[in-house]
């Protein structure tokens, strides 16, 4: 029932690039601050993350206004070498996609189109990415670096103790391309980490990001990425300002979504990885209430709201709107710059509380939306026709349960926290929206229907508690008004939206196996930490990407990645499920009569056909 809050009042929206002008001119842009979080160069290779900031770095944007920042939570001298790497080939890319008007500007996204064939000097340009990319790639396969491109301080860590690594690559006006124009900012910045101080994975690198911009650039704009969610539309900032600079908007608006597509998807994407159910129906739901939730990538935020509710004026947040005019590559600045991003700097604060990002759970996205909304912030979500970010999904079952197993950690320590959209902000979370978070938070964990769907039928079949009606019985006719509503429903919403019949077979078949692995190894993961005997930590979704598993792939063939007990719950469900329907093929053949055991019969068949 819960779930029908998604469909009371979706909204639509739709922005008109052009009329921007009107409102607000070219020089009159607010600064953009975009942040792209890594954490380690062997699961997600250097190369994705430069290929991210090229694409952002040459944003129809005005340059002098845009600066791009890497928090590299791994300290990885590989990291920093590909980017000082970049810096040198955006001299040349950027003149490259604004002279030409490129629409994909991403460099691996670009070469890889027949479009970049139209143009005179885009042979030369791919030859120096592709030379880039070959001394990247053999870097991170050696593991090693020339000693010449790395500062001495970003020399001989060691993982117990990470010191601030923090190196201004490129500065608009000192460094320029080929056409002599001025490059966005480019910024390293790796925080100091210890093993006696909390770091808080993605949430507390975003909030060191957040305090070093303030002292270098203090953008009242910020967009935070993914390492591998390249930009694919080179308008989207224009599209985000749309929204936060229309005045008959509310004053209250706090950020602009845009969603998570995913490209590299096969044909009939049989690990569920397009997203499109989350897109196309239940972020356009929440937006007609009190606006979608952060979802961890392609977020356009107001840097005020970090620093409390849309009626404060908090005395520790830095000077909205008035953007630092020193170097950044003064002594001034990159001592201030290295002093925030120190792992006690948070001590005695409210950072991960009342200020930043919040700390307290895995899904630091959805955590800090929701805390967001109870003090009062909206948000809105932009869904264009060209996807405005393009990311990369799981291409085997590991990977993919894994990342939907901590997902379901994070929900849970969401739904049961101090701040827990349940119970927190009354005032400023209506019915309905509630409803939605509780959705989300609690009844795909602990009440997923696909959970029963698989165990109702063996129930049955041993005699437990649980009684499936005959055919004759008028109960029969509320499963199957249930079952058929269900899954006609999801069904057409999701070839509605755009899906093939395949397709949607596909999802419902692999959020069945999520069920039953991802969402109980994460339940069990939560309770296990609740009472002291686990903790969880974040593990980085792997985005190497074999050639031979890709290729794999896109045939179509299932592959499970490796040994692992996650399976576990897959196979144990298949195997019982396959028990309860010979067993009640067998009871219909000794009683010569289907009638008593149909509906075990055809729901244990279709989990066994699903699992």
């Amino acid at each position: 029932m819960t779930s029908q809050a998604f469909r009371m009042y979706p909204t639509y929206r739709e922005v008109f690039v052009e009329h921007l002008e009107h409102y607000v001119k070219e020089g009159d842009y607010p600064g953009l601050d975009v942040f792209i979080c890594t954490a380690d160069p062997y699961k997600e290779p250097p190369m994705g993350a430069v290929n991210t900031a090229l694409s952002v770095m040459a944003y129809d944007y005005p340059t002098e206004k845009l600066s791009v920042y890497l928090s590299d939570d791994g300290g990885s001298k590989l990291t920093l070498f590909a980017f000082m790497e970049a810096a040198r080939f955006a001299a040349h890319w950027v003149p490259y996609c604004k002279k030409n008007k490129v629409v994909e500007r991403c460099p691996e996204a670009h070469f890889g189109s027949l479009d970049s064939t139209s143009f005179p000097e885009a042979d030369q340009i791919k030859m120096m990415y592709e030379s880039m990319r070959d001394r990247v790639e053999n870097v991170v396969k050696r593991g090693s670096i020339n000693h010449d491109y790395i500062t001495n301080e970003a020399d001989g860590q060691m993982r117990l103790h990470l010191a601030t690594i923090l190196q201004a690559i490129l500065e608009y006006g000192k460094e320029k391309d080929i056409t002599g124009h001025g490059l966005p900012n480019l910024v390293y910045v790796s925080r100091e980490k210890s093993i006696d101080t909390p770091h808080h994975f993605k949430a507390g690198a975003l909030n060191a990001l957040l305090r070093v911009s303030a002292t270098m650039t203090n953008a009242p704009v910020i967009l935070t990425l993914d390492s591998d969610m390249y930009s694919n539309d080179p308008q989207t900032p224009l599209r985000a300002l749309c929204y936060l600079r229309d005045p008959s908007m509310d004053p209250k608006l706090g950020f602009v979504q845009f969603p998570q597509v995913f490209h590299g998807i096969n044909k009939n994407d049989i690990y569920a990885g397009d997203m499109r159910h989350w897109c196309e129906v239940l972020l356009p739901g929440m937006d007609g209430l009190a606006g979608p939730f952060f979802a961890g990538s392609g977020g356009f935020f107001r840097r005020r709201v970090f620093y409390g509710c849309p009626s404060d004026c908090p005395s520790e947040a830095p000077k909205m709107n008035q953007e630092v005019c020193h170097s950044i590559k003064s002594r001034e600045v990159l001592a201030m710059a290295h002093n925030v991003a120190g792992c006690k700097y948070e001590n005695q604060t409210k950072w991960g509380r009342k200020m930043g990002f919040r700390y307290g759970s895995l899904v630091e996205d959805l955590y800090t939306s929701c805390q967001l909304q109870s003090e009062g912030w909206k948000s809105v979500y932009c869904n264009p026709k060209r996807p405005a970010f393009l990311g990369k999904s799981p291409i085997n079952l590991h990977d993919c349960l894994n990342q939907t197993m901590r997902w379901s950690v994070g929900l849970l320590e969401v739904a049961f926290s101090r701040y827990s959209p349940i119970t927190f902000g009354v005032r400023s979370i209506g019915l309905l929206f509630r409803a939605m978070l509780y959705f989300l938070c609690l009844l795909g964990n602990l009440g997923n229907s696909d959970h029963h769907l698989c165990l109702s039928p063996p129930a049955s079949s041993a005699q437990f508690c649980l009684n499936i009606p005959q055919t004759s019985n008028p109960w029969f006719w509320l499963y199957v008004a249930l079952f058929l509503g269900a899954y006609g429903q999801e069904y057409l919403e999701y070839v509605l939206s755009g899906g093939s019949a395949q397709r949607w077979w596909n999802y419902q078949r692999a959020w069945m196996m999520k069920g039953l692995s991802s969402f109980s190894f994460g339940s069990a993961e939560f309770l296990l930490k609740s009472i002291g005997i686990s903790s969880s930590g974040f593990n980085v979704t792997s985005k190497v990407v074999e050639e031979e598993q890709s290729k794999r792939y896109q045939q179509g063939i299932f592959e499970f990645g490796v040994a692992s007990p996650i399976f576990l719950p897959i196979t144990t469900a298949a195997i019982i499920n396959l028990a309860a329907f010979l067993s009640g093929i067998a009871q219909s053949c000794r009683q010569r009569s289907i009638e008593d055991v149909f509906l075990q019969v055809f729901l244990a068949g279709f989990a066994v056909v699903n699992c």
